[in-house]
């Protein structure tokens, strides 16, 4: 089934490249028989405290990075938002207003201050949690994008719980099985599923199950306050379109790393051990493959809350991906510097927690650190 002969000639039988899991398994701690089982650590504690120690550090210095790395982000954003043509205030106050009103009203917005006062005065505003005012709507950023995050957020999640969903179990069993129906299968269905754009598959879902079928809304979203099977129903459809393409890449990552792992040594030591090969397959081989799918399941996630405004625009949802071409058009500076570093700041955020989530899935990189 795995591909794996089990022959000892073959397998290595000492714990040397072994999978931490059967290298537990070897030291008595699922219960087999072991001479290890009864021996003192003494020097344990000490070696747990080094540990902590060390743990410790790695993350303080992770958290460093993080933020240093948001604030040299936050001033490429502010810079280049600057440098874009137009003038908020003759958007705002047309072509007719005369050179007095418009140099007012750019007093007023503070677009008269130098640019590294500006950078200061908002980047103190976003650690304060004051993200300003918007030009256009008039009201502060900071709930415009609470209000449209509620959209966003929602969608993306479904989204990414489906492409994993279908993409996991399908890439596992297409490397079990490659060469075999379901690996044909497998190869196809990414191949498709990728060469499709997200926007065409949406509009194809509105043509089937709303114009034809009558089954789902075409459009918009009536808001949680209508009710969460309202809200959710509004959103089926976006999340299929946003997860197919999603899927069809984490499909092949999937295969990619399983085939991978399936060379290994401690694979081979397990099958001469006389487990079955789907008790090595999911016991030991998809759990060491695990880290190559996390990263492409953090940069997917990322990807959804940042790249949905294509699908959004389709089916008329007031998301976060919307306000940010909306405050583009309307030279709205203010929304899109907070919009545009809530982007960045959630990649940054999402690939500390997956770097994080290495340490938890992986004894190795624990012993490492």
């Amino acid at each position: 089934m795995l591909g794996l002969e089990p022959s000892i000639h073959t397998a290595p039988t000492s714990s040397r490249g072994m999978d931490p899991r059967l290298k537990a398994e070897d030291d008595g701690e699922w219960g087999w028989p072991s001479h290890q089982t009864h021996r003192q650590h003494i020097g344990e504690p000490r070696c747990h405290t080094e540990s902590v120690a060390r743990m410790t550090a790695l993350l303080a210095r992770r958290f460093a990075g993080l933020l240093l790395t948001l604030l040299i982000v936050s001033l490429l954003i502010f810079t280049v938002m600057d440098l874009l043509p137009g003038d908020p205030a003759s958007i705002m106050l047309g072509t007719s207003a005369s050179p007095e009103t418009l140099a007012a009203l750019r007093h007023d917005l503070g677009l008269d201050q130098p640019l590294i006062l500006r950078y200061g005065q908002w980047l103190a505003g976003v650690f304060s949690g004051d993200l300003g005012q918007s030009y256009t709507y008039g009201v502060p950023v900071a709930g415009l994008i609470v209000e449209r995050l509620a959209v966003t957020l929602p969608l993306a999640l479904m989204a990414i719980v489906l492409s994993v969903a279908i993409a996991l179990p399908l890439g596992v069993l297409a490397a079990s099985r490659r060469g075999g129906l379901i690996g044909i299968i497998a190869t196809l269905f990414s191949q498709i599923s990728i060469a499709v754009p997200a926007f065409w598959v949406a509009l194809l879902l509105i043509i089937l199950f709303s114009t034809m079928l009558g089954l789902m809304p075409a459009g918009g979203f009536p808001g949680w306050s209508a009710g969460l099977l309202p809200a959710l129903q509004a959103l089926v459809m976006p999340a299929v379109a946003l997860a197919m393409p999603q899927a069809g890449v984490l499909t092949r990552v999937a295969r990619s790393a399983v085939i991978e792992t399936m060379h290994e040594d401690f694979a081979r030591t397990a099958i001469a051990k006389g487990l079955s090969p789907r008790v090595v397959l999911w016991r030991h081989i998809v759990p060491n493959a695990l880290i190559p799918i996390l990263t492409m399941i953090g940069l997917q996630f990322t990807f959804l809350v940042a790249g949905a405004v294509l699908v959004e625009n389709v089916f008329n949802l007031p998301g976060l991906g919307r306000l940010a071409l909306q405050a583009l058009a309307q030279r709205d500076i203010i929304v899109m510097q907070d919009v545009v570093l809530f982007f960045a700041a959630l990649v940054i955020v999402v690939n500390f927690v997956v770097d994080l989530s290495y340490l938890a899935i992986d004894p190795r990189m624990r012993k490492v650190v």
